[in-house]
């Protein structure tokens, strides 16, 4: 049974008063002789205060991330103040060696005031595509976006995206979406990829959404020739290219924050993006791996790397914590 402290300061009191032992008398107030005895060391050393209950705290925590490899933390969060608590786990784990989860980064940003809300709002993709893929190259994922260049007008950007890696395999800055655009996307993703040469019992087939250059006679013709297939979205629900569409809403949610000038600005801009995308950018859905990492069969290694780094990290502490202990 817990006490108030009012109590546990009467009980003292009545102790101190009685006429009895102090055993009898904790006896009739069935009270232990340990449990006074601790109540009233604590009312000695620091007054009535000292007898509010404290909250039960281990002296010493095994699993505790060190000093030294906090501060290492959080200098990589100041030098890469882009990268989130999850991706900086994984950035960390990955360069020093070293298992730290996502929850302790972010305890340790949030202790040192260092977690912000993004500038922007993030799109959520919604329904996942109904028949998923099960190797690289099976299935690639196309469409147009806009972006604007002061004095120039709009600009459209043409994708290739890989479903199953969200690789980025090919893009290109238009001035139209004709269907020669597409054509020309695509010819820049079959030799990226390799498959214009490569003979594959099965080339990649194509998803789009509805647009005219997608449906044009053109884009049926060339894909014909190379003997790829097309399938398209059903009207009106852009869920079903989620992933395409989820990757036009992270482009943006970082080219915009700038404003270009001239097209080659903007597509030096789109290049670099596109390279911290497809080999830096740590991707939830992939396992925490780069679409890189999964595009170029990779992703396995990494992750029985990982697996060994946190087993050995979480040892390691064990046998600090023994040392300490002993």
């Amino acid at each position: 049974m817990r006490y108030p402290a009012s109590e546990k300061l009467e009980i003292i009191r009545l102790v101190e008063q009685s006429h009895l032992p102090t055993k009898r008398t904790l006896d009739k107030l069935g009270i232990p002789r340990t449990t006074f005895y601790r109540w009233y060391d604590r009312y000695l050393a620091g007054g009535p205060e000292a007898l509010e209950d404290r909250r039960p705290r281990p002296s010493r925590v095994w699993n505790r991330i060190p000093g030294p490899v906090r501060e290492k933390i959080k200098d990589l969060a100041l030098q890469e103040s882009d990268l989130s608590p999850r991706e900086l786990a994984i950035r960390f784990t990955d360069t020093e060696k070293y298992f730290v989860s996502e929850a302790s980064v972010y305890r340790i940003l949030k202790s040192c005031d260092l977690i912000t809300s993004p500038a922007y709002v993030v799109l959520s993709a919604a329904d996942e595509f109904r028949d998923k893929t099960t190797r690289p190259n099976q299935l690639w994922q196309t469409d147009f976006t806009y972006l604007k260049v002061i004095g120039w007008g709009w600009f459209y950007l043409s994708t290739i995206l890989d479903d199953f890696s969200r690789y980025i395999i090919a893009w290109k800055l238009c001035t139209t979406m004709k269907a020669g655009d597409v054509t020309d996307t695509l010819d820049l993703a079959l030799q990226a990829s390799g498959c214009d040469q490569a003979t594959v019992l099965h080339k990649p087939r194509l998803l789009s959404d509805n647009g005219a250059s997608y449906i044009s006679g053109e884009l049926a013709e060339w894909l014909e020739d190379r003997q790829m297939d097309h399938i398209r979205g059903a009207p009106y629900h852009p869920q079903t290219q989620g992933k395409i569409e989820r990757w036009h809403q992270t482009l943006k949610n970082r080219i915009l924050l700038e404003n270009y000038y001239l097209p080659g600005d903007l597509r030096q801009k789109v290049d670099a993006f596109v390279e911290h995308y497809n080999h830096r950018r740590y991707h939830e859905s992939l396992q925490n791996l780069t679409p890189a990492d999964v595009y170029f069969g990779r992703g396995q290694t990494i992750l029985q790397q990982r697996e060994r780094i946190k087993r050995k990290t979480i040892e390691t502490r064990r046998l600090l914590h023994r040392r300490s202990a002993a």
